[in-house]
């Protein structure tokens, strides 16, 4: 399955159907707390979660889920084409690309490979 994390309900929603369209289960969270706490963290072979959201720093959700011991590759995902040094730090943090949300056949790519790993 894989997880996401937006606060933008389209775009959730959008995702979603990306990942079951092309036959990869999906859950949709707007918030890292969501997330975090509906249990779903062992279930989730990857997460895609936007770096620019309210409450939670997406990038606390790594640190929550190594503390539980729970490794999952996290894409992430910006509407904001600002966030490079931000990205690049995330990417290095999760060893997986970072995406921009315009590049649909890359995030799928990505999650793809995230599966795999």
């Amino acid at each position: 399955m894989v997880a996401i994390v937006d606060d933008d309900d389209l775009m959730r929603s959008a995702l979603q159907g990306l990942l079951k369209a092309v036959g990869l289960p999906a859950q949709a969270f707007a918030s890292a707390e969501e997330f975090l706490k509906s249990g779903q963290q062992r279930q989730a072979g990857c997460l895609i979660a936007d770096i620019r959201m309210p409450g939670m720093p997406v990038s606390n959700i790594q640190a929550k889920l190594n503390a539980e011991a729970c490794r999952i590759p996290i894409i992430f995902i910006t509407a904001h084409g600002d966030e490079k040094c931000g990205c690049k730090r995330c990417e290095q943090r999760s060893g997986v690309p970072w995406q921009n949300r315009s590049t649909t056949k890359r995030l799928l790519e990505s999650v793809r490979a995230a599966l795999e790993s």
